[in-house]
């Protein structure tokens, strides 16, 4: 008896210790740990150990206990998805009192390059971390295997504060920390930071301006970080990866390369740049390794059993049963087991379900109609008063004109017309929503904005775009159509312009940008300006547009620009100069003077026009990191080029060949007066376009001045509904004084 015992204890000891063998998670024969981290397969010690290259990892035991790394970037944390990894690269910059850079802690950026390997940076995970109280981080990546096909993006925050009370540790809004998300499959960065006013007014507590990438759940702001980066290196990045660089269906028609074994099924990467593998439901372990799925015995969980009575376990999954005299499933998250009544009263129960179901039957049909209507009734108006009809209503009817020429919309009319708003008919996407192209049952192509789930801000934002639109009608800013207000999310309906935007054809379609005449791009100018000033002054109430930008501007196939995206707008009464705002613009438009002061002016746009003028001129775009530092931001390049008489020399080829020379100088003296660091210093809109259509009558007419009367004839035959009077300026207005200004770019150093 006690050698039966015995063997039976040694037969199970042999039994368990199979089953921990089989479950383990690295590759037969190699290493499975590296000090207290587990290195689970398809990663491995050493190149025998891995399934490729970029899973290969260095155990390096000069640390005690020993840690892994995969090239230089310390691993703290293997998944199936996912690995975390150490980032001692961190953006900094710090300052002396007196605002020069502190030579003891010189600056540093911050650059990780994951291309060519099978790593992406978490977009869903991690975020740009910028901390300081005078700080701009701003971050320049790639998305691609750094060929021809890649895709460029930057973005950054800012951070601001005056005293250690205004911040609040934990939070990063923006006082004192921001934060801002990155795109999906981005594979490499480059991180900088500086500031504004050199931290000369925040110096005794925050000296130094911070920028890094890292796991927004393992980050938690502290005033302390201020001073003490140290406490930032131990923050880890979170990097997706995947096998091999092809989708699940391609893999598969290889099984001798095809990684995942059995019991296991595929997944495509989140950022497409190859497939996963994961166990199937009921088994559990290493799908990358032969047998490493094992099916998991869900009958043994004696803390949660599946099933009320008998538990059978089943390959891949589970069986329950009950006891002869009981009906029901068996399972806990199902109906149980249920005891059967040994005299069923068949005969009443069947009359009954018959009489009962006859009258659901009668009355429930005239129920559910009533019902219906009411339900859809009520949903529509739900959503109508969600999306801010009734403040649209009110809006509207406020202003003269109403909107009695636009029409609302259906939600099956637009659902038609976008095919159920299928991602192929996606025109583009921004902050405030996405934007698909549509053909309306009469066969008209339109687009629509579809805005995201909104809250008060949004919905303010949403009702002013409506209200600024139904009151223009003007044939150089794009026509609002329409709405729908009965979705759960607002939609707006607006012409359809098919060519694409200014900044697309400047400066990403390189064989339109040399093909785009000196005389094409004047009249782009002209006719944007004379929309902004129709804006300005021509409506009931004027208006701000506040994002003035080559890409808010819209070509169609004869290169006539369309002014769009009114979502940053502001009406401007017409008693007020000036309207106090949180600061709302793009990097590289946005007006200095707005930044600084937050009072928003019609010569806000005039500055973001000077922007665009620039880029005509120059074919540069407003804020590049492939310039040099001196030239990153095109504003300050182009005033300090024009005061340095140096224009002809950072004007684009094809305009100083064909265009004439004095013609093309007074353009570039137009922008540097728009430009101008003080807002009541620039001219007016009206002026602009008065000047820019004089030049066109110029460039028309072989140099023949025209007449004041008709300039204005001739823009009121285009479709114009506004005049602009030229009687007030005289050819003097093409020579200008430089202004002897100091002029701040926010991406240089401290001078």
């Amino acid at each position: 008896m006690p050698t039966g015992f015995f063997l039976s204890f040694l037969f199970l000891l042999m039994f368990t210790c199979a089953t921990a063998l089989d479950r383990s998670e690295s590759k037969p024969g190699c290493q499975p740990t590296c000090g207290n981290i587990t290195i689970p397969y398809p990663f491995g010690i050493g190149e025998k150990c891995s399934i490729a290259k970029w899973a290969n990892i260095t155990c390096n035991t000069t640390f005690n206990p020993p840690r892994p790394f995969y090239s230089n970037l310390e691993v703290v944390q293997f998944s199936q998805t996912e690995i975390r990894v150490k980032s001692p690269f961190i953006a900094s910059r710090c300052y002396l009192q007196s605002g020069a850079l502190d030579v003891a802690r010189p600056p540093a950026t911050s650059s990780l390059t994951l291309l060519n390997t099978p790593y992406t940076f978490s977009s869903i995970k991690n975020k740009i971390i910028v901390i300081g109280c005078d700080t701009l981080g701003l971050v320049d990546g790639t998305m691609g295997h750094g060929g021809s096909a890649d895709f460029n993006y930057s973005g950054g925050c800012i951070s601001l504060c005056r005293r250690t009370e205004d911040v609040t540790e934990g939070v990063c809004s923006g006082i004192g920390c921001c934060e801002t998300t990155i795109p999906k499959g981005l594979n490499k960065f480059t991180a900088a930071t500086t500031s504004l006013k050199n931290h000369t007014q925040v110096w005794s507590f925050d000296p130094c301006s911070f920028t890094f990438l890292a796991e927004q759940e393992a980050y938690k702001f502290k005033k302390s970080d201020f001073s003490n980066i140290s406490s930032l290196v131990d923050v880890p990045i979170v990097l997706n990866y995947a096998v091999g660089n092809r989708t699940c269906t391609d893999a598969k028609k290889d099984p001798t390369t095809f990684a995942c074994k059995d019991n296991s099924h595929c997944n495509d990467s989140v950022d497409g740049t190859g497939y996963i593998c994961s166990c199937n439901n009921g088994n559990d372990g290493n799908p990358y390794l032969e047998q490493g799925c094992q099916d998991v015995n869900e009958c043994e969980d004696l803390n949660n059993p599946p099933c009320n009575h008998t538990c059978t376990n089943t390959i891949g999954g589970y069986q329950c049963s009950c006891p002869k005299d009981f009906n029901g499933d068996g399972r806990k998250n199902g109906n149980g087991c249920t005891k059967k009544n040994k005299i069923f009263p068949v005969l009443p129960v069947m009359l009954g379900i018959g009489f009962g179901f006859l009258f659901v039957l009668v009355g429930g049909s005239w129920l559910h109609l009533t019902v219906n209507k009411r339900k859809n009734f009520k949903l529509r108006e739900k959503f109508f008063q969600k999306n801010g009809g009734l403040l649209l209503q009110q809006q509207l009817f406020s202003h003269e004109g109403g909107v009695e020429s636009r029409k609302i919309f259906t939600a099956e009319d637009l659902k038609l017309a976008t095919n159920n708003y299928s991602e192929q008919r996606i025109l583009g996407q921004g902050g405030s929503g996405t934007v698909y192209k549509g053909t309306l049952p009469d066969q008209r192509i339109v687009a629509i904005k579809k805005s995201k789930i909104i809250d008060e801000s949004q919905l303010g934002q949403f009702i002013n775009e409506v209200v600024i639109l139904t009151q223009i009608n003007h044939r150089n800013v794009v026509k609002l159509l329409g709405c729908c207000l009965e979705t759960e999310v607002p939609l707006l309906v607006y012409e359809f312009v098919p060519n694409g935007t200014l900044f697309h054809h400047i400066h990403e379609n390189i064989s339109t940008r040399t093909s785009i005449s000196w005389e094409v791009r004047l009249r782009v100018a002209a006719e944007t300006a004379g929309a902004l000033a129709y804006l300005h002054s021509a409506t009931s109430i004027p208006v701000i547009h506040r994002d003035v930008k080559s890409t808010n501007i819209l070509l169609d196939n004869s290169y006539t620009s369309k002014v769009a995206d009114f979502g940053a707008s502001r009406l401007n009464p017409l008693d007020q100069t000036q309207i106090s705002t949180l600061v709302q613009g793009t990097m590289g438009y946005l007006d200095p003077e707005y930044f600084h002061t937050s009072q928003l002016t019609e010569k806000s746009d005039v500055y973001s026009f000077g922007v665009v003028l620039a880029e005509l001129l120059t074919g540069e775009k407003p804020l590049s990191f492939e310039r040099p530092q001196e030239q990153r931001n095109l504003a300050t390049y182009f005033t300090a080029s024009m005061k340095e008489n140096h224009l002809f020399q950072i004007l684009e080829v094809g305009i100083v060949n064909e265009g004439k020379t004095e013609h093309v100088h007074a353009v570039a003296e137009l922008a540097k007066r728009c430009l101008n660091l003080k807002g009541e210093e620039r001219p007016s809109m009206k002026e602009v376009a008065a000047e820019l259509e004089k030049l066109r009558g110029f460039e028309k007419h072989s140099g023949a001045r025209q007449s004041n009367e008709n300039i204005i004839g001739f823009a009121s035959q285009e479709g114009d509904l506004y005049d602009i009077p030229l009687e007030s300026y005289s050819d003097s207005a093409f020579v200008y004084s430089i202004e002897k200004e100091m002029t701040m770019s926010m991406l240089d150093g401290p001078r």
